[in-house]
């Protein structure tokens, strides 16, 4: 789907406003305000205990919120909550399917009990899910011999039977190898070229990168970023340098730090991160434009860079910056203080 063409002046799918959940003394969700548009791929994220479940559950009223709003396509959840239900689709824990059934005769099962009438209407409907999640050549398969990926291929078939506008999706890729996590990363891809609305929490943020538009970021309960994924991408400017030479790691930093306090205040912050393979480079926060500049500098001081590059945005970084989760050990970022701030601390 082309974002692009989406219209944001649109009625939102899901709008909250200061949308609340305590148990007692934990507030588990906080004030939360989130706007989801029709056609977004909207990756819900955050650590675990930060309150992704429980606004899942809020909005399809399994729960009731302490305090706040939730408004699904135009419709209050606290008092329209049937009539938005019908046009939703949705797994927040593992679907439970009858061992022994089929996949298809779990669907009919699940068809039969949610009030669908049966008929050759519901066939088709079958046999279309079915396909678009890739399972019509096991449909006679009982679902005890499907594979994880299988199962949870299912079960989004299942939320589709209705062919609803919104699917929520909470965690659809725990414990899929990496085969798995590609076919429901596939899968998401052709709801989502379908027109439909997606909702999804997920801890896999690669994943996310791939198949989102926008995102929101949960940490203890509150929302703390929340944007479109290109603009969080490429909301600052960085600059990535690796030295031919370990050893002049030091040198070039002091010669950064020299030009950034007397004539390049664009240089906002200097650090040394460690890759996974534990080689250093420096990354300093300054307009990629300045390229040239700064390697400039460097080599009047007969210092070459290996490489130098604008940096490429991670939702990586964006999502353990809103967090405040450290990078881990092996891609650790080191602030380097300048002149000024360390006389601040003397």
């Amino acid at each position: 789907m082309n974002y692009q063409t989406l219209s944001h002046d649109l009625m939102p799918v899901i709008s909250t406003t200061r949308l609340t959940k305590a148990f007692g003394n934990l507030v588990a969700v906080n004030d939360l305000n989130l706007r989801v548009m029709p056609g977004d791929v909207f990756g819900f994220l955050g650590p675990n205990g930060s309150g992704k479940t429980t606004t899942i559950r809020m909005l399809l009223g399994l729960i009731r919120p302490t305090a706040g709003r939730a408004i699904l396509f135009g419709m209050d959840n606290a008092y329209q909550l049937s009539a938005i239900l019908q046009r939703i689709g949705a797994i927040v824990e593992t679907p439970t399917f009858y061992p022994y059934l089929s996949g298809i005769d779990n669907l009919r099962v699940i068809a039969a009990n949610s009030g669908m009438v049966l008929g050759k209407a519901n066939n088709r409907r079958y046999e279309e899910v079915l396909e678009l999640v890739e399972l019509q050549s096991y449909t006679k398969l009982a679902y005890r011999k499907y594979s994880l990926g299988m199962k949870q291929r299912l079960g989004i078939a299942a939320a589709l039977l209705s062919d609803p506008e919104l699917i929520m999706l909470d965690e659809p890729t725990n414990g899929l190898d990496p085969a798995g996590v590609i076919e429901i990363r596939n899968l998401i891809k052709r709801m989502s070229s379908l027109g439909k609305t997606i909702f999804l929490s997920s801890h896999i943020l690669s994943e996310v990168q791939q198949v989102c538009n926008r995102v929101a970021i949960m940490r203890k309960g509150n929302l703390v970023k929340q944007g479109d994924v290109r603009e969080l991408l490429h909301d600052k400017d960085q600059i990535e340098i690796r030295m031919a030479q370990t050893a002049e790691i030091d040198m070039a930093i002091t010669h950064l730090r020299h030009m950034q306090e007397q004539h390049a205040p664009w240089i906002t912050h200097i650090a040394v991160e460690y890759d996974t393979h534990n080689q250093a480079q420096i990354i300093i926060d300054a307009p990629t434009t300045r390229s040239s500049e700064v390697n400039k500098l460097l080599a009047q001081q007969e210092l070459f860079a290996a490489e130098i590059r604008p940096r490429e945005g991670s939702l990586e970084h964006v999502y353990l910056q809103a967090t405040a989760i450290p990078v881990p050990g092996d891609n650790t970022s080191i602030p380097i203080p300048t002149e000024k701030s360390k006389g601040a601390a003397r």
